[in-house]
C-alpha cells in the first residue's frame, strides 16, 4: 500500500507542476511520477533484449575470491580468502575507473541448512553488496559460485536439480522486483571436477546433465514471476568452455537467454605459466589474435544472430611482470569482443604479484588501481570497440 501512496503523491505533484505552466518536458514528468522509468518495483524496464542488454555494457569487473570465498563461518567467510569486506566506496571505485557493470561470484552451499535454505543474514549481506551497484545504476551479474553439489553425472542429475530449483526460487523471489540491470547467473564452471574431462572440454554425459540443470534454472526462476518473467538470465556451457559450447550446449526455449562463456585467452599469454607459456602478447601476431577472433565469430554466429547473448563473464591476463604486454593484449581484447557485441568481465581475485592466478587489479585496502595504465587501456578500448 505504501507503494501506491507514493506514487499516487508523485502523480499529483506531477500534475500540478503541470498545470503551473512551467515548460517542464512530458518525460520530466513521467520521471517525477514514476512512469515507465526503471524503478524496481515496475514492469515497465523489462523485456530488453539480450542484445540490447549486452550493447549497453560496456565493461565489467569481477568481485572475485569475496562473497564466493568457501571459508570462515557464516558472514566471516567474505574475508576468508584474504579480501577485505566490500564497500559501496570500493563499487564507486570501479564505476569512477569507467566499468558500468559489475559480477558478484557468491556461494550459497555452506550458507543453507540441510533442506538448502539459505541463511538469512546471508542473504541479506548479498543483497546489501549487489545494492552497492545496483543502486549506482550499475548493471549487477549475481550467480552461484564454487557449490559443492552440481558436478554433471548422470547420477547426480536428478538431486541437483532439486538443489537448482531450492536454491534459485529463493534467490530469485528476493531479487524479483529489481529491473533489468540485475542479471541471474545459474552457475559457474559445472564440470566434473578432478578428471580427465575437467577442462578440456567435456563430453556428453557432461554436456546432457549441464544443459538440464540450465533449463532447470531458466524455469524456476520465470516461474517466481514478476519481473522474473523477462529477466535476461545467464547460462554457461560445461566449464563455461567455448569448445564445450561449441560441441555440446543447447539453450532452452526461452527469449532472454545470455551465454556465459570464460576466456582467459589467448592461454598461453593470459594464464599458463607453464610449458608453451609466453609472456609477450602482440596485435601483429595472427596465432594469439585469431584465437580470439574465433571465439567471439562462433559466439556471434550460434548466438548474437540468433537473438541471443553472450557475455565474457571472466577473462584477464595473469602477471607476469610484463605489464607493456598486458597493455598491448588490453589495447585487443576488448576490441576482438566488443566488435561482435560481447562485453567482457575483468577478473579481479585480488592476489597480486607474479606467477599463474595473479589476477588483482584493485588494491581493495587503499582503493588504487596497481595498474593505472592498464586498466585505462582496457576501458578505453571497451568504450571505443
Amino acid at each position: 500500500m505504501g507503494g501506491f501512496l507514493s506514487k499516487l503523491t508523485a502523480l499529483l505533484t506531477a500534475l500540478t507542476v503541470l498545470a503551473s505552466g512551467t515548460g517542464v518536458k512530458l518525460d520530466d514528468l513521467k520521471e517525477l511520477a514514476g512512469i515507465g522509468t526503471s524503478s524496481g518495483d515496475s514492469e515497465s524496464s523489462m523485456g530488453i533484449s539480450p542484445i540490447e542488454l549486452c550493447e549497453d555494457i560496456t565493461i565489467g569487473w569481477n568481485l572475485g575470491n569475496t562473497l564466493d570465498a568457501t571459508g570462515g563461518y557464516g558472514l566471516s567467510s567474505e574475508t576468508s580468502w584474504g579480501c577485505p569486506k566490500t564497500t559501496e566506496e570500493l563499487i564507486l571505485a570501479v564505476k569512477d575507473a569507467g566499468f558500468n557493470a559489475v559480477r558478484v561470484p557468491t556461494t550459497w552451499y555452506n550458507h543453507c541448512d540441510k533442506d538448502h535454505n539459505i541463511d538469512a543474514a546471508w542473504m541479506d549481506r548479498v543483497q546489501e553488496v549487489v545494492d552497492y551497484a545496483y543502486d549506482n545504476e550499475m548493471y549487477v551479474i549475481l550467480n552461484a559460485h564454487h557449490e559443492n553439489w552440481n558436478d554433471p553425472y548422470y547420477s547426480n542429475q536428478a538431486n541437483a536439480e532439486k538443489i537448482v530449483k531450492k536454491l534459485w526460487t529463493q534467490i530469485a523471489e528476493r531479487f524479483r522486483d529489481y529491473d533489468e540491470r540485475l542479471i541471474f547467473e545459474g552457475m559457474n564452471e559445472p564440470r566434473m571436477r578432478n578428471t580427465q574431462w575437467e577442462w578440456n572440454g567435456g563430453n556428453q554425459e557432461g554436456w546432457d546433465v549441464v544443459n538440464a540443470f540450465n533449463e532447470t534454472f531458466v524455469e524456476t526462476v520465470r516461474a517466481t514471476g514478476g519481473n522474473n518473467s523477462q529477466r535476461c538470465l545467464m547460462i554457461p556451457s560445461y566449464a563455461a568452455n567455448i569448445d564445450a559450447f561449441r560441441k555440446g550446449l543447447e539453450l532452452p526455449d526461452d527469449e532472454h537467454l545470455i551465454v556465459s562463456i570464460h576466456a582467459y585467452s589467448p592461454y598461453n599469454f593470459a594464464m599458463n605459466t607453464g610449458g608453451g607459456a609466453t609472456n609477450n602478447f602482440s596485435a601483429d601476431n595472427a596465432g594469439q589474435v585469431n584465437e580470439l577472433e574465433w571465439m567471439a565469430k562462433l559466439l556471434y554466429d550460434e548466438c548474437i544472430s540468433k537473438g541471443v547473448g553472450a557475455i565474457i563473464g571472466e577473462c584477464g591476463a595473469t602477471d607476469k611482470g610484463n605489464l607493456q604486454q598486458r597493455i598491448n593484449w588490453a589495447k585487443c581484447f576488448p576490441e576482438v569482443f566488443g566488435r561482435y557485441g560481447i562485453p567482457v568481465f575483468l577478473w579481479d581475485n585480488n592476489a597480486f604479484g607474479t606467477g599463474g592466478e595473479k589476477y588483482g587489479l584493485i588494491k581493495r585496502s587503499t582503493l588504487e588501481w596497481a595498474y593505472p595504465t592498464y586498466i585505462k587501456a582496457l576501458v578505453d578500448t571497451a568504450e571505443n570497440a
